[in-house]
């Protein structure tokens, strides 16, 4: 695996399927920050039409509705009908993700934990999503809601650093300089 974050005002996603994958797909994107998502969902029950909103459309795409996609997320589809998607999307140009069928990825969805501006992943490459979910909830206690005021305030002091002309082995420095000062790790 090759870890790679997407900048979200970039992205371009579709989702693709039924049931709480889908939603958790959608979720995920958003908390992202990701806001050009469309959901397509034949049959799509209340709350996956809830969570998809004026952005359900209700079929499946074609290859045509793949073209312009930078992601496409797939779950709670028939093998078959999953595989064909994942191929037209793949040839339109797009990266796939299709849940629980490593096989069909292009990525791997890592377990995460977002403080602001701060993202903890885990990922066992699709192997074992359990596995990365309970070090997900180990790195939860670890990473409290506090962390994203940490982030804040050493954001705002490196761009001070840099502001003064100071290059980065300096501001490396400043920085270890102030979490071994605030007492971060130990």
């Amino acid at each position: 695996m090759y870890p790679v974050l997407f900048d979200p005002a970039r992205v371009r996603a579709v989702v693709v399927g039924r049931g709480p994958g889908t939603v958790r797909r959608i979720r995920g994107l958003e908390a992202a920050g990701v806001t050009d998502i469309t959901v397509y969902a034949p049959d799509a029950d209340a709350v996956l039409g809830a969570h998809a909103g004026m952005r359900l459309v209700p079929r499946l795409p074609g290859p045509e509705d793949l073209g312009a996609a930078t992601l496409v997320l797939v779950a709670g589809l028939e093998d078959a009908v999953a595989g064909a998607i994942a191929e037209a999307a793949r040839k339109a140009g797009a990266a796939v993700n299709v849940e629980d069928r490593p096989q069909w990825c292009d990525f791997h969805l890592p377990a995460t934990v977002r403080r602001g501006d701060l993202l903890l992943t885990a990922s066992t490459g699709g192997r074992s999503p359990g596995l990365a979910r309970s070090i997900r909830e180990h790195l939860q206690r670890l990473f409290g809601p506090e962390w994203e005021a940490r982030l804040e305030s050493l954001a705002k002091a490196r761009e001070s650093w840099r502001a003064e002309g100071l290059g980065p082995p300096e501001v490396s420095r400043r920085t270890q300089e102030w979490i071994d000062r605030e007492g971060w790790f130990g």
